[in-house]
């Protein structure tokens, strides 16, 4: 139970604003059990060459205003703050998102119970299985379907499932589910758009307009 952002610009800009408000917006948010997002987050962004480039921490975002300074400008940014599902999985850095391989940046909010898959999938956390399935289906398809068939897997089986929002982009695009059947609106995400910079975010930021993504659609920006 996460918070996250997927931010795409016409042009490199400068994030600080932009760190800011989801700062403000993960410190005030509460998952449907009350917790906080408070255990770490992590950005992902394009350097020069195209290349992802990654920071991670375990303190809270809004405790972490200092290391803003070290994100430069870029046309896509991924933002991640973390909540925690069990006691045990807390103050491990590799656990925080987002996570990168090649071109593609994941980053993932929701709650499945009783995940039963047919044949073993890397990872320790679910995050980091729902990471590896994705990735199998990346190396065959576009983005927009290998979301799509990996939260169809899932689905099929998943005993429960409370919220399964996905995202991922290619470098070039960012695309992301949303799908929740609990949670009330936690698990609702919400998109923005205007001239030189468009967003996909778990909860509104305060200082731009956003409206609901349709329950079930995966959107891509």
């Amino acid at each position: 139970m996460c918070r996250f952002l997927m931010a795409k610009w016409a042009a490199p800009a400068a994030s600080a604003a932009l760190l800011e408000d989801f700062a403000v917006m993960a410190e005030a948010s509460r998952a449907p059990d009350g917790d906080r997002q408070a255990d770490g987050w992590g950005a992902a962004w394009l350097d020069g060459g195209g290349v992802w480039q990654l920071l991670r921490s375990t303190d809270p975002v809004w405790e972490d205003r200092a290391a803003f300074g070290r994100i430069p400008p870029s046309p896509i940014l991924i933002l991640h703050a973390r909540s925690a599902s069990f006691p045990w999985q807390k103050a491990t850095l590799s656990y925080n998102q987002p996570y990168i391989s090649g071109p593609f940046a994941f980053v993932f909010n929701g709650l499945l119970q009783g995940v039963s898959l047919p044949y073993p999938v890397p990872g320790d956390i679910g995050a980091q299985k729902i990471w590896a399935l994705l990735s199998e289906r990346l190396a065959a398809s576009g983005p927009a379907e290998a979301v799509a068939a990996t939260a169809g897997f899932l689905e099929r089986n998943a005993r429960r499932l409370q919220g399964l929002n996905v995202g991922v982009s290619d470098g070039k695009n960012c695309c992301a589910l949303c799908r929740f059947e609990d949670g009330g609106t936690y698990y609702q995400l919400h998109r923005h758009e205007s001239a030189g910079l468009k967003m996909i975010a778990s909860e509104p930021l305060a200082s731009f307009d956003f409206a609901p993504v349709p329950q079930g659609a995966v959107v891509t920006i």
